[in-house]
Protein backbone atom coordinates (compact mmCIF):
# COMPACT_ATOMS: atom_id res chain seq x y z
CA UNK A 1 0.00 0.00 0.00
CA UNK A 2 1.42 3.01 -0.65
CA UNK A 3 2.42 6.12 1.69
CA UNK A 4 -0.77 8.05 0.41
CA UNK A 5 -3.29 5.49 0.90
CA UNK A 6 -2.28 4.25 3.88
CA UNK A 7 -3.17 8.05 5.09
CA UNK A 8 -6.08 7.89 4.00
CA UNK A 9 -6.97 4.38 5.62
CA UNK A 10 -5.45 5.64 8.71
CA UNK A 11 -7.48 9.09 8.80
CA UNK A 12 -10.80 7.02 7.49
CA UNK A 13 -10.51 4.83 10.15
CA UNK A 14 -9.55 7.55 13.13
CA UNK A 15 -12.64 9.36 11.36
CA UNK A 16 -14.96 6.21 12.43
CA UNK A 17 -13.48 5.32 15.51
CA UNK A 18 -14.35 9.26 16.45
CA UNK A 19 -18.14 8.93 14.99
CA UNK A 20 -17.98 5.45 17.40
CA UNK A 21 -16.97 7.64 20.22
CA UNK A 22 -19.71 10.14 20.09
CA UNK A 23 -22.34 7.81 20.60
CA UNK A 24 -24.47 8.82 17.90
CA UNK A 25 -27.82 6.76 16.73
CA UNK A 26 -26.33 3.46 15.78
CA UNK A 27 -28.01 3.71 12.26
CA UNK A 28 -26.04 6.68 11.90
CA UNK A 29 -22.67 5.70 13.15
CA UNK A 30 -23.26 2.48 10.55
CA UNK A 31 -23.94 4.94 7.70
CA UNK A 32 -20.55 6.53 8.51
CA UNK A 33 -18.46 3.82 8.97
CA UNK A 34 -20.14 2.68 5.46
CA UNK A 35 -18.91 5.50 3.91
CA UNK A 36 -15.54 5.98 5.10
CA UNK A 37 -14.94 2.22 3.71
CA UNK A 38 -16.62 3.05 0.28
CA UNK A 39 -14.67 6.25 0.33
CA UNK A 40 -11.32 4.22 1.05
CA UNK A 41 -11.48 1.14 -0.92
CA UNK A 42 -12.76 2.94 -3.44
CA UNK A 43 -15.65 -0.01 -5.03
CA UNK A 44 -18.86 1.21 -6.83
CA UNK A 45 -21.07 0.81 -3.54
CA UNK A 46 -20.70 -0.75 0.02
CA UNK A 47 -23.31 -1.87 2.25
CA UNK A 48 -23.74 -3.41 5.16
CA UNK A 49 -26.03 -6.10 6.55
CA UNK A 50 -27.39 -7.53 9.69
CA UNK A 51 -28.62 -10.93 10.82
CA UNK A 52 -32.12 -10.56 11.76
CA UNK A 53 -34.60 -12.90 13.69
CA UNK A 54 -35.31 -15.22 10.94
CA UNK A 55 -31.47 -15.43 9.90
CA UNK A 56 -31.78 -13.70 6.89
CA UNK A 57 -29.22 -11.07 6.11
CA UNK A 58 -31.23 -7.56 5.98
CA UNK A 59 -29.69 -4.10 4.81
CA UNK A 60 -28.96 -1.46 7.70
CA UNK A 61 -26.68 1.26 5.85
CA UNK A 62 -24.98 1.60 2.02
CA UNK A 63 -23.98 3.77 0.32
CA UNK A 64 -23.36 3.82 -3.80
CA UNK A 65 -26.25 1.45 -4.26
CA UNK A 66 -28.98 2.85 -6.93
CA UNK A 67 -31.71 0.00 -6.92
CA UNK A 68 -34.72 0.62 -4.39
CA UNK A 69 -34.87 -3.07 -4.96
CA UNK A 70 -31.72 -3.61 -3.56
CA UNK A 71 -32.11 -1.55 -0.84
CA UNK A 72 -34.60 -3.46 0.55
CA UNK A 73 -33.57 -6.77 -0.03
CA UNK A 74 -32.81 -9.91 2.22
CA UNK A 75 -30.67 -12.51 1.45
CA UNK A 76 -32.15 -15.82 2.88
CA UNK A 77 -30.25 -18.15 5.01
CA UNK A 78 -27.30 -20.23 3.51
CA UNK A 79 -26.80 -18.29 -0.13
CA UNK A 80 -24.64 -16.10 -1.59
CA UNK A 81 -21.32 -14.94 -0.35
CA UNK A 82 -22.89 -14.15 3.19
CA UNK A 83 -23.60 -17.50 3.37
CA UNK A 84 -19.60 -18.32 3.28
CA UNK A 85 -18.41 -15.29 5.80
CA UNK A 86 -21.06 -16.77 8.58
CA UNK A 87 -20.13 -20.03 7.89
CA UNK A 88 -16.27 -19.19 8.18
CA UNK A 89 -16.32 -16.46 10.09
CA UNK A 90 -13.58 -14.98 7.48
CA UNK A 91 -13.54 -12.62 4.26
CA UNK A 92 -14.59 -13.91 1.04
CA UNK A 93 -14.64 -12.99 -2.10
CA UNK A 94 -16.06 -13.52 -5.78
CA UNK A 95 -14.87 -12.19 -9.42
CA UNK A 96 -18.61 -12.39 -10.75
CA UNK A 97 -21.15 -13.23 -8.29
CA UNK A 98 -24.04 -14.58 -10.92
CA UNK A 99 -21.31 -16.55 -12.50
CA UNK A 100 -20.13 -17.81 -9.73
CA UNK A 101 -21.44 -21.65 -9.18
CA UNK A 102 -19.67 -21.98 -6.05
CA UNK A 103 -22.47 -20.23 -4.17
CA UNK A 104 -26.10 -21.20 -3.33
CA UNK A 105 -27.57 -18.42 -5.27
CA UNK A 106 -31.30 -17.52 -4.56
CA UNK A 107 -33.42 -16.71 -6.93
CA UNK A 108 -34.88 -13.42 -6.17
CA UNK A 109 -31.71 -11.55 -5.29
CA UNK A 110 -29.76 -13.00 -8.17
CA UNK A 111 -32.66 -10.68 -10.13
CA UNK A 112 -32.10 -7.76 -7.79
CA UNK A 113 -27.98 -8.26 -8.49
CA UNK A 114 -28.79 -8.08 -12.26
CA UNK A 115 -30.94 -4.76 -11.55
CA UNK A 116 -28.07 -3.32 -9.48
CA UNK A 117 -25.20 -4.81 -11.89
CA UNK A 118 -22.83 -6.12 -9.46
CA UNK A 119 -19.97 -8.35 -10.37
CA UNK A 120 -17.26 -8.38 -8.38
CA UNK A 121 -18.50 -8.85 -4.02
CA UNK A 122 -15.83 -8.86 -1.17
CA UNK A 123 -17.84 -9.86 2.04
CA UNK A 124 -15.99 -9.36 5.29
CA UNK A 125 -17.61 -10.82 8.89
CA UNK A 126 -19.18 -8.31 11.83
CA UNK A 127 -17.67 -10.30 14.64
CA UNK A 128 -18.81 -9.98 18.83
CA UNK A 129 -16.99 -12.27 21.22
CA UNK A 130 -16.80 -14.68 17.99
CA UNK A 131 -20.46 -14.68 16.82
CA UNK A 132 -20.91 -13.42 13.51
CA UNK A 133 -23.75 -10.82 13.71
CA UNK A 134 -23.55 -8.90 10.00
CA UNK A 135 -21.63 -8.56 7.18
CA UNK A 136 -19.55 -5.46 5.51
CA UNK A 137 -19.96 -6.03 1.77
CA UNK A 138 -17.87 -3.96 -1.01
CA UNK A 139 -19.02 -4.23 -4.40
CA UNK A 140 -17.73 -3.79 -8.19
CA UNK A 141 -19.69 -3.47 -11.23
CA UNK A 142 -16.72 -4.77 -13.09
CA UNK A 143 -14.97 -8.50 -12.66
CA UNK A 144 -11.93 -7.84 -10.53
CA UNK A 145 -9.85 -9.36 -7.78
CA UNK A 146 -9.61 -8.05 -4.11
CA UNK A 147 -5.68 -7.31 -3.05
CA UNK A 148 -5.19 -8.41 0.91
CA UNK A 149 -4.69 -4.67 1.86
CA UNK A 150 -8.39 -3.82 0.40
CA UNK A 151 -9.66 -6.89 2.49
CA UNK A 152 -7.77 -5.61 5.58
CA UNK A 153 -8.96 -2.33 5.29
CA UNK A 154 -12.55 -3.17 4.98
CA UNK A 155 -12.11 -5.76 8.00
CA UNK A 156 -10.92 -3.20 9.97
CA UNK A 157 -14.21 -1.03 8.94
CA UNK A 158 -15.97 -4.10 9.88
CA UNK A 159 -14.51 -4.63 13.31
CA UNK A 160 -15.61 -0.67 14.07
CA UNK A 161 -19.12 -1.67 12.79
CA UNK A 162 -19.67 -4.73 15.30
CA UNK A 163 -18.96 -2.38 18.24
CA UNK A 164 -21.57 -0.18 16.88
CA UNK A 165 -23.44 -3.24 16.83
CA UNK A 166 -22.65 -4.39 20.43
CA UNK A 167 -23.10 -1.39 21.96
CA UNK A 168 -26.67 -0.70 20.50
CA UNK A 169 -26.92 -4.52 21.65
CA UNK A 170 -25.84 -3.26 25.48
CA UNK A 171 -27.51 0.09 25.12
CA UNK A 172 -30.74 -1.95 24.49
CA UNK A 173 -30.56 -4.48 27.07
CA UNK A 174 -29.74 -1.46 29.31
CA UNK A 175 -32.61 0.24 28.77
CA UNK A 176 -34.85 -2.69 28.41
CA UNK A 177 -33.49 -3.59 32.15
CA UNK A 178 -34.20 0.50 33.12
CA UNK A 179 -37.51 0.40 31.59
CA UNK A 180 -38.06 -3.00 33.53
CA UNK A 181 -37.03 -1.37 37.13
CA UNK A 182 -39.36 1.85 36.29
CA UNK A 183 -42.26 -1.05 35.87
CA UNK A 184 -40.93 -2.63 38.99
CA UNK A 185 -41.02 0.54 40.99
CA UNK A 186 -44.40 1.65 39.60
CA UNK A 187 -45.83 -1.80 40.40
CA UNK A 188 -44.51 -1.62 44.17
CA UNK A 189 -45.45 2.03 44.46
CA UNK A 190 -49.15 0.78 43.09
CA UNK A 191 -48.59 -1.93 45.49
CA UNK A 192 -47.87 -0.23 48.39
CA UNK A 193 -50.51 2.46 47.73
CA UNK A 194 -53.39 -0.43 47.53
CA UNK A 195 -51.42 -1.65 51.21
CA UNK A 196 -52.27 2.25 52.36
CA UNK A 197 -55.97 2.09 50.76
CA UNK A 198 -56.37 -1.16 52.43
CA UNK A 199 -55.10 -0.02 55.53
CA UNK A 200 -57.05 3.02 55.87
CA UNK A 201 -60.30 1.22 54.59
CA UNK A 202 -59.97 -1.45 57.20
CA UNK A 203 -59.52 0.91 60.22
CA UNK A 204 -61.98 3.04 59.01
CA UNK A 205 -64.29 -0.32 58.74
CA UNK A 206 -62.65 -0.84 62.74
CA UNK A 207 -64.15 2.21 63.70
CA UNK A 208 -67.66 1.92 62.23
CA UNK A 209 -68.05 -1.10 64.23
CA UNK A 210 -66.27 -0.48 67.44
CA UNK A 211 -68.71 3.15 66.95
CA UNK A 212 -71.90 0.98 66.38
CA UNK A 213 -71.84 2.77 62.49
CA UNK A 214 -75.01 1.86 60.39
CA UNK A 215 -75.28 0.77 56.60
CA UNK A 216 -75.48 4.59 55.52
CA UNK A 217 -71.93 5.23 57.57
CA UNK A 218 -70.18 2.06 55.38
CA UNK A 219 -71.98 3.74 52.30
CA UNK A 220 -70.24 7.02 52.79
CA UNK A 221 -67.35 5.60 53.69
CA UNK A 222 -66.88 3.61 50.51
CA UNK A 223 -67.93 6.86 48.58
CA UNK A 224 -64.55 8.74 49.90
CA UNK A 225 -62.31 5.84 48.85
CA UNK A 226 -63.92 3.88 45.53
CA UNK A 227 -66.22 7.21 44.51
CA UNK A 228 -69.28 6.76 42.31
CA UNK A 229 -72.05 5.96 44.08
CA UNK A 230 -73.10 3.27 46.94
CA UNK A 231 -76.32 1.79 47.39
CA UNK A 232 -76.96 -0.46 50.67
CA UNK A 233 -80.34 -2.93 50.15
CA UNK A 234 -81.81 -5.11 53.01
CA UNK A 235 -83.09 -8.62 52.09
CA UNK A 236 -85.95 -8.21 50.58
CA UNK A 237 -84.41 -5.56 48.29
CA UNK A 238 -85.01 -1.95 49.37
CA UNK A 239 -83.10 0.54 49.62
CA UNK A 240 -81.43 0.71 53.27
CA UNK A 241 -78.67 3.81 52.18
CA UNK A 242 -77.35 5.42 49.56
CA UNK A 243 -74.15 8.15 49.11
CA UNK A 244 -73.01 9.50 46.16
CA UNK A 245 -69.78 11.32 45.44
CA UNK A 246 -69.85 14.81 44.22
CA UNK A 247 -70.84 15.49 40.49
CA UNK A 248 -71.99 11.90 40.60
CA UNK A 249 -75.55 11.50 38.64
CA UNK A 250 -78.06 9.50 40.09
CA UNK A 251 -79.76 6.49 38.53
CA UNK A 252 -83.48 6.47 38.00
CA UNK A 253 -82.85 2.24 36.62
CA UNK A 254 -83.42 0.13 39.73
CA UNK A 255 -81.54 -3.31 40.01
CA UNK A 256 -83.57 -5.64 39.14
CA UNK A 257 -84.15 -8.70 41.84
CA UNK A 258 -83.34 -11.35 39.33
CA UNK A 259 -80.00 -9.73 39.29
CA UNK A 260 -79.99 -9.95 43.17
CA UNK A 261 -80.48 -13.61 42.78
CA UNK A 262 -77.79 -13.85 40.54
CA UNK A 263 -75.08 -12.61 42.91
CA UNK A 264 -76.05 -14.70 45.86
CA UNK A 265 -76.06 -17.71 43.71
CA UNK A 266 -72.58 -16.76 42.38
CA UNK A 267 -71.87 -15.91 46.23
CA UNK A 268 -69.08 -13.03 44.76
CA UNK A 269 -69.11 -10.08 42.47
CA UNK A 270 -71.14 -9.36 39.76
CA UNK A 271 -71.22 -6.69 37.27
CA UNK A 272 -74.09 -5.43 35.84
CA UNK A 273 -74.99 -3.01 33.05
CA UNK A 274 -78.35 -1.36 33.21
CA UNK A 275 -80.47 -0.21 29.98
CA UNK A 276 -79.40 3.14 30.75
CA UNK A 277 -75.53 2.29 30.56
CA UNK A 278 -74.79 2.26 33.88
CA UNK A 279 -72.27 0.11 35.32
CA UNK A 280 -73.31 -1.57 38.99
CA UNK A 281 -70.50 -3.65 41.23
CA UNK A 282 -72.63 -5.55 43.35
CA UNK A 283 -72.12 -8.11 46.00
CA UNK A 284 -74.34 -10.56 48.42
CA UNK A 285 -74.02 -9.74 52.43
CA UNK A 286 -74.51 -13.20 53.26
CA UNK A 287 -74.03 -14.76 57.00
CA UNK A 288 -73.18 -18.21 55.80
CA UNK A 289 -76.51 -18.99 53.60
CA UNK A 290 -78.78 -16.63 54.87
CA UNK A 291 -78.93 -13.33 53.28
CA UNK A 292 -79.03 -10.24 54.73
CA UNK A 293 -78.98 -7.69 51.41
CA UNK A 294 -76.82 -6.37 48.95
CA UNK A 295 -74.06 -3.68 49.01
CA UNK A 296 -73.81 -2.23 45.04
CA UNK A 297 -70.89 0.50 43.65
CA UNK A 298 -72.52 2.25 40.45
CA UNK A 299 -69.22 3.84 38.56
CA UNK A 300 -68.09 4.14 35.19
CA UNK A 301 -64.68 3.34 35.59
CA UNK A 302 -64.00 -0.80 35.93
CA UNK A 303 -63.06 -1.99 39.09
CA UNK A 304 -59.71 -3.27 40.36
CA UNK A 305 -58.95 -6.40 42.03
CA UNK A 306 -57.80 -4.57 45.13
CA UNK A 307 -61.19 -2.11 45.06
CA UNK A 308 -63.28 -5.22 44.58
CA UNK A 309 -61.53 -6.92 47.54
CA UNK A 310 -62.44 -3.20 49.48
CA UNK A 311 -65.98 -3.82 48.18
CA UNK A 312 -66.43 -7.47 49.67
CA UNK A 313 -64.39 -6.66 53.04
CA UNK A 314 -67.07 -3.49 53.29
CA UNK A 315 -70.53 -6.25 52.11
CA UNK A 316 -68.66 -8.36 55.49
CA UNK A 317 -69.02 -5.39 57.69
CA UNK A 318 -72.47 -4.29 56.59
CA UNK A 319 -73.13 -8.06 57.69
CA UNK A 320 -71.79 -8.05 60.50
CA UNK A 321 -73.46 -4.58 61.65
CA UNK A 322 -76.90 -5.77 60.20
CA UNK A 323 -76.79 -8.91 62.56
CA UNK A 324 -75.35 -6.50 65.44
CA UNK A 325 -78.48 -4.48 65.15
CA UNK A 326 -80.27 -7.27 64.90
CA UNK A 327 -79.67 -8.78 67.61
CA UNK A 328 -80.05 -5.27 69.53
CA UNK A 329 -83.61 -4.96 68.22
CA UNK A 330 -84.24 -9.16 68.50
CA UNK A 331 -83.57 -8.25 72.16
CA UNK A 332 -85.47 -5.00 72.67
CA UNK A 333 -88.49 -7.12 70.51
CA UNK A 334 -88.20 -9.26 73.29
CA UNK A 335 -88.45 -7.25 76.18
CA UNK A 336 -91.18 -5.34 74.15
CA UNK A 337 -93.09 -8.47 73.90
CA UNK A 338 -92.51 -9.47 77.03
CA UNK A 339 -94.45 -6.03 78.51
CA UNK A 340 -97.06 -6.70 76.02
CA UNK A 341 -98.23 -10.04 76.82
CA UNK A 342 -97.89 -8.97 80.75
CA UNK A 343 -100.25 -6.06 80.12
CA UNK A 344 -102.77 -8.03 77.67
CA UNK A 345 -102.82 -11.01 80.07
CA UNK A 346 -104.18 -8.88 82.44
CA UNK A 347 -101.36 -8.46 85.32
CA UNK A 348 -101.61 -5.50 87.60
CA UNK A 349 -99.85 -2.59 86.50
CA UNK A 350 -97.77 -1.64 89.15
CA UNK A 351 -94.37 0.45 89.38
CA UNK A 352 -92.57 -1.58 88.50
CA UNK A 353 -94.10 -2.55 85.11
CA UNK A 354 -94.56 1.46 84.17
CA UNK A 355 -90.61 1.53 84.85
CA UNK A 356 -90.01 -0.83 82.58
CA UNK A 357 -92.19 0.45 80.16
CA UNK A 358 -91.33 4.10 80.70
CA UNK A 359 -87.70 2.96 79.98
CA UNK A 360 -89.07 2.18 76.32
CA UNK A 361 -90.66 5.51 75.67
CA UNK A 362 -94.27 3.92 76.90
CA UNK A 363 -96.66 5.03 79.04
CA UNK A 364 -98.69 2.25 79.50
CA UNK A 365 -101.61 4.74 81.65
CA UNK A 366 -101.28 6.55 78.69
CA UNK A 367 -103.02 3.97 76.35
CA UNK A 368 -105.96 3.87 74.56
CA UNK A 369 -106.64 1.76 71.73
CA UNK A 370 -105.63 -1.91 70.76
CA UNK A 371 -105.22 -2.95 67.07
CA UNK A 372 -105.41 -6.45 65.76
CA UNK A 373 -104.01 -7.08 62.18
CA UNK A 374 -104.43 -10.04 60.05
CA UNK A 375 -102.88 -10.55 56.98
CA UNK A 376 -103.35 -14.44 56.51
CA UNK A 377 -101.75 -16.65 59.51
CA UNK A 378 -98.61 -17.62 57.77
CA UNK A 379 -97.65 -13.55 58.04
CA UNK A 380 -98.37 -13.31 61.24
CA UNK A 381 -94.53 -12.65 62.65
CA UNK A 382 -93.87 -10.41 59.71
CA UNK A 383 -97.04 -7.72 60.19
CA UNK A 384 -96.10 -8.52 64.08
CA UNK A 385 -92.61 -6.90 62.84
CA UNK A 386 -94.15 -4.11 60.89
CA UNK A 387 -96.24 -2.93 63.83
CA UNK A 388 -93.48 -2.92 66.03
CA UNK A 389 -91.39 -0.94 63.74
CA UNK A 390 -94.01 1.58 63.39
CA UNK A 391 -95.42 1.40 67.06
CA UNK A 392 -93.38 4.10 68.45
CA UNK A 393 -95.06 6.52 65.91
CA UNK A 394 -98.07 6.15 68.72
CA UNK A 395 -95.77 5.92 71.77
CA UNK A 396 -97.28 1.82 72.36
CA UNK A 397 -96.16 -1.61 71.93
CA UNK A 398 -96.56 -4.35 69.40
CA UNK A 399 -95.57 -7.70 68.83
CA UNK A 400 -97.67 -11.24 68.61
CA UNK A 401 -99.49 -12.54 71.42
CA UNK A 402 -101.57 -15.87 70.97
CA UNK A 403 -101.23 -16.08 67.42
CA UNK A 404 -102.35 -12.43 66.78
CA UNK A 405 -100.17 -9.41 65.42
CA UNK A 406 -101.32 -6.93 68.14
CA UNK A 407 -100.56 -2.98 68.87
CA UNK A 408 -100.89 -1.01 71.64
CA UNK A 409 -101.00 2.67 71.15
CA UNK A 410 -102.27 5.94 72.44
CA UNK A 411 -104.59 7.93 70.52
CA UNK A 412 -107.15 10.44 70.83
CA UNK A 413 -109.31 8.84 67.38
CA UNK A 414 -108.19 4.91 67.45
CA UNK A 415 -109.93 4.37 64.36
CA UNK A 416 -108.09 6.86 62.42
CA UNK A 417 -105.17 5.39 63.89
CA UNK A 418 -106.43 1.76 62.68
CA UNK A 419 -107.17 3.08 59.21
CA UNK A 420 -103.54 5.06 58.96
CA UNK A 421 -101.95 1.51 60.42
CA UNK A 422 -103.76 -0.55 57.10
CA UNK A 423 -102.81 1.70 54.99
CA UNK A 424 -99.13 1.38 56.07
CA UNK A 425 -99.39 -2.24 56.05
CA UNK A 426 -100.73 -2.66 53.04
CA UNK A 427 -98.50 -0.62 51.15
CA UNK A 428 -95.56 -2.46 52.81
CA UNK A 429 -97.00 -6.19 52.47
CA UNK A 430 -98.15 -5.20 49.01
CA UNK A 431 -101.07 -7.66 50.13
CA UNK A 432 -104.59 -7.77 51.93
CA UNK A 433 -104.51 -6.60 55.69
CA UNK A 434 -107.42 -6.67 57.93
CA UNK A 435 -107.30 -4.42 60.57
CA UNK A 436 -109.51 -4.41 63.78
CA UNK A 437 -109.70 -1.62 66.36
CA UNK A 438 -111.23 -1.33 69.77
CA UNK A 439 -110.98 0.50 73.13
CA UNK A 440 -111.19 -0.12 76.94
CA UNK A 441 -113.31 1.34 79.26
CA UNK A 442 -111.53 4.69 80.14
CA UNK A 443 -111.99 4.54 83.77
CA UNK A 444 -110.58 1.23 84.36
CA UNK A 445 -109.31 -0.35 81.28
CA UNK A 446 -109.15 -4.05 81.05
CA UNK A 447 -106.64 -4.68 78.09
CA UNK A 448 -107.31 -8.45 78.60
CA UNK A 449 -111.02 -8.42 77.85
CA UNK A 450 -110.03 -5.71 75.04
CA UNK A 451 -108.42 -8.21 73.79
CA UNK A 452 -110.39 -10.82 73.20
CA UNK A 453 -113.45 -8.97 72.26
CA UNK A 454 -111.62 -7.24 69.28
CA UNK A 455 -110.30 -10.76 68.88
CA UNK A 456 -113.68 -12.06 68.64
CA UNK A 457 -114.99 -9.27 66.51
CA UNK A 458 -111.86 -9.51 63.94
CA UNK A 459 -113.00 -13.26 63.71
CA UNK A 460 -116.68 -12.58 62.75
CA UNK A 461 -115.42 -9.72 60.17
CA UNK A 462 -113.92 -12.18 58.29
CA UNK A 463 -116.67 -15.06 58.61
CA UNK A 464 -118.47 -12.36 56.67
CA UNK A 465 -116.05 -12.09 54.01
CA UNK A 466 -114.06 -9.08 55.41
CA UNK A 467 -110.53 -8.91 54.11
CA UNK A 468 -108.61 -5.50 53.56
CA UNK A 469 -110.00 -2.47 55.54
CA UNK A 470 -110.01 -0.98 59.27
CA UNK A 471 -112.74 -1.63 60.93
CA UNK A 472 -114.02 -1.05 64.55
CA UNK A 473 -115.49 -3.63 67.43
CA UNK A 474 -118.18 -1.03 67.82
CA UNK A 475 -119.29 -2.22 64.38
CA UNK A 476 -119.10 -6.08 65.50
CA UNK A 477 -119.56 -5.63 69.00
CA UNK A 478 -122.99 -7.11 69.17
CA UNK A 479 -122.22 -9.66 66.82
CA UNK A 480 -119.23 -10.73 68.32
CA UNK A 481 -121.29 -11.72 71.42
CA UNK A 482 -123.92 -13.37 69.68
CA UNK A 483 -122.03 -15.57 67.57
CA UNK A 484 -119.22 -17.84 68.19
CA UNK A 485 -116.58 -16.59 65.39
CA UNK A 486 -114.74 -20.40 65.42
CA UNK A 487 -118.41 -21.34 64.45
CA UNK A 488 -118.61 -19.91 61.70
CA UNK A 489 -121.15 -22.38 60.10
CA UNK A 490 -123.71 -21.34 62.56
CA UNK A 491 -123.40 -17.74 61.19
CA UNK A 492 -123.82 -18.78 57.94
CA UNK A 493 -127.14 -21.14 58.55
CA UNK A 494 -128.17 -18.43 60.87
CA UNK A 495 -128.33 -15.64 57.51
CA UNK A 496 -129.68 -18.10 55.34
CA UNK A 497 -132.42 -19.28 57.30
CA UNK A 498 -133.66 -15.74 57.76
CA UNK A 499 -132.93 -13.63 54.95
CA UNK A 500 -131.62 -16.34 52.47
CA UNK A 501 -135.39 -16.34 50.83
CA UNK A 502 -134.95 -12.20 50.46
CA UNK A 503 -131.08 -12.86 48.60
CA UNK A 504 -132.25 -15.76 46.48
CA UNK A 505 -135.14 -13.63 44.83
CA UNK A 506 -132.89 -10.49 44.68
CA UNK A 507 -130.14 -12.53 42.65
CA UNK A 508 -132.73 -14.01 40.49
CA UNK A 509 -135.18 -11.38 39.75
CA UNK A 510 -132.92 -8.51 39.84
CA UNK A 511 -134.80 -6.60 42.83
CA UNK A 512 -134.35 -4.85 46.00
CA UNK A 513 -136.35 -6.59 48.68
CA UNK A 514 -133.18 -6.50 50.85
CA UNK A 515 -132.08 -3.28 51.07
CA UNK A 516 -136.10 -2.61 51.15
CA UNK A 517 -135.83 -4.50 54.52
CA UNK A 518 -133.20 -2.47 55.85
CA UNK A 519 -134.44 0.82 54.91
CA UNK A 520 -137.86 -0.58 56.61
CA UNK A 521 -135.91 -1.42 59.89
CA UNK A 522 -133.42 1.93 59.79
CA UNK A 523 -136.18 3.94 59.92
CA UNK A 524 -138.08 1.95 62.75
CA UNK A 525 -140.90 0.66 61.01
CA UNK A 526 -141.69 3.83 59.31
CA UNK A 527 -142.86 3.42 55.77
CA UNK A 528 -143.58 6.83 54.52
CA UNK A 529 -139.76 7.10 56.27
CA UNK A 530 -138.62 4.34 54.56
CA UNK A 531 -139.51 5.24 51.08
CA UNK A 532 -138.07 8.38 50.81
CA UNK A 533 -134.38 6.62 52.02
CA UNK A 534 -135.36 4.62 48.77
CA UNK A 535 -136.33 7.58 46.89
CA UNK A 536 -139.25 5.30 45.64
CA UNK A 537 -143.37 5.94 46.07
CA UNK A 538 -144.56 4.75 49.34
CA UNK A 539 -146.89 2.36 47.24
CA UNK A 540 -143.93 0.90 45.38
CA UNK A 541 -142.63 0.60 49.17
CA UNK A 542 -145.72 -1.48 50.50
CA UNK A 543 -146.09 -3.62 47.12
CA UNK A 544 -142.33 -4.51 47.95
CA UNK A 545 -143.46 -5.24 51.81
CA UNK A 546 -146.00 -7.17 50.55
CA UNK A 547 -143.74 -9.57 48.35
CA UNK A 548 -141.77 -10.04 51.49
CA UNK A 549 -144.51 -11.27 53.51
CA UNK A 550 -145.25 -13.92 50.78
CA UNK A 551 -141.35 -15.09 50.89
CA UNK A 552 -141.11 -14.72 54.28
CA UNK A 553 -144.02 -15.52 55.96
CA UNK A 554 -146.97 -12.85 57.63
CA UNK A 555 -145.17 -13.03 60.86
CA UNK A 556 -141.99 -11.66 59.96
CA UNK A 557 -142.76 -8.50 62.00
CA UNK A 558 -143.49 -9.90 65.44
CA UNK A 559 -141.17 -8.59 67.85
CA UNK A 560 -139.11 -12.35 67.95
CA UNK A 561 -139.00 -13.13 64.42
CA UNK A 562 -138.47 -9.33 63.63
CA UNK A 563 -135.42 -9.06 65.98
CA UNK A 564 -133.73 -12.02 64.26
CA UNK A 565 -134.37 -10.53 60.84
CA UNK A 566 -132.80 -7.05 62.03
CA UNK A 567 -130.00 -9.02 63.20
CA UNK A 568 -129.25 -10.83 59.92
CA UNK A 569 -129.94 -7.76 57.69
CA UNK A 570 -127.57 -6.00 60.11
CA UNK A 571 -124.69 -8.55 59.80
CA UNK A 572 -125.13 -8.86 55.69
CA UNK A 573 -125.00 -5.15 55.65
CA UNK A 574 -120.98 -5.33 57.21
CA UNK A 575 -120.28 -8.04 55.10
CA UNK A 576 -121.21 -6.11 51.89
CA UNK A 577 -118.63 -2.93 53.41
CA UNK A 578 -115.63 -4.96 52.75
Amino acid sequence: MDPGRRDRALRSLFASARALTALGEPDEVLAAIVKHAHDLVGTDFTYLSVIDEKGNLSLRAHEGVFSSAFRIARVPVGTGVGAKVIESAAPYWTVDYLADETLQHDPGFDEVVRTEGMKALLGVPLLVSGTVVGVLYAADRQRRSFAGDEVAMLAAFADHAAVVLENARLYQEARRALDDLRQAYRTIEAQVETVRRATAIHEDLTRLVLDGGDAGDVAGMLVTHLGGRVTVYDRTGQVQASRSAQGTAEASYPIPAAVFAQTRRAGRRLEHLDPAGHRHQIVAVLAGETLLGHVALTREDPITDAEEHILERSAQIVGLLTLTQEAMVEAENRVRGELLAEVLRGHTIDDGLRARASARGVDLDGLTGLIIADAGAERVAEVGRRLHAMAGDWQGLAGEHLGSAVMLLSADDVPAAARAVHRRLKAETEAPVLVMSGRPAPDRPDWCATFTLTARCLAVAKALGDADRAVSTQDYELYALAFDPARDKELKHFLSSTIGPLLDYDRRRSTDLLPTLAAYFDASGNVAQAARRLHVHVNTMLKRLDRISELLGPGWRDPEPGLRLHLAVRLHKLSQLS
